[in-house]
């Protein structure tokens, strides 16, 4: 039987307004960012593109094939919010093991952009946001790689292209990983670190 382990936290932002000398009129804020309720625009994208860890992380496994689906908002011209899920097999290539195996992450994401509409057309963007993934590797690969949870902390940058009501876009996404205790190094206990990084291309619609 695989080794599960799992990850319990709690992530808590709070937001406390100091008083009249630093009250902001949201009205204001609103207004500046461009924000009207009436024309909020939502939609849904596709994704592929390839990717896999850095760091140790990287030393015995490779590159991997990705695919995705998110749910777009649009409250304001400089502004959007994402929510979507991610799937990706990253092989593994490690001699602990026998050929052939691989992991496979699901995710699940949430990242708020912001950047400006240039030329009616292009949306060059960055982003940041906050996302959950289980690992779960092939049988084969058990016990050195165990199933995990680790989380996410995104931070992209792209550009994106739209015609009428239709997207295309390239991004890159960094991922910085808490939690991780897939696998450890080679000839030690110690878990392997590191970080993931993909690469993707997106189409999709909005409304």
């Amino acid at each position: 039987m695989k080794k599960t382990s799992m990850i319990a936290g709690v992530v808590a932002a709070g937001v406390g307004i100091a008083g009249p000398a630093f009250a902001v009129d949201a009205t204001q804020v609103g207004r500046r960012v461009g924000f009207q309720e009436q024309e909020v625009e939502a939609g849904l994208d596709v994704r592929a593109g390839l990717g896999g860890f850095t760091g140790e992380l990287s030393d015995e496994t490779g590159v991997g094939p990705l695919f995705g689906i998110t749910a777009v908002a649009q409250p304001a011209p400089l502004v959007g919010v994402e929510v979507g899920y991610e799937g990706q097999r990253i092989p593994i290539d490690d001699a602990r093991v026998r050929d052939g195996q691989h992991i496979w992450r699901n995710n699940g994401t949430v990242l708020g952009k912001l950047g400006p509409v240039v030329k009616e057309h292009w949306q060059p963007f960055v982003g940041v946001g906050l996302g959950l993934s289980y690992l779960d590797s092939s049988d084969g690969a058990s016990p050195i790689y165990s199933n995990d949870w680790q989380t996410e902390f995104p931070m992209a940058a792209g550009l994106d292209y739209r015609a009428g009501n239709l997207f295309a876009g390239v991004r890159g996404t960094y991922r910085l990983l808490g939690g991780e205790e897939l696998t450890t190094v080679p000839g030690t206990t110690s878990d392997a670190k590191g970080s993931l990084f993909n690469g993707n291309i997106t189409v999709g619609g909005r409304f």
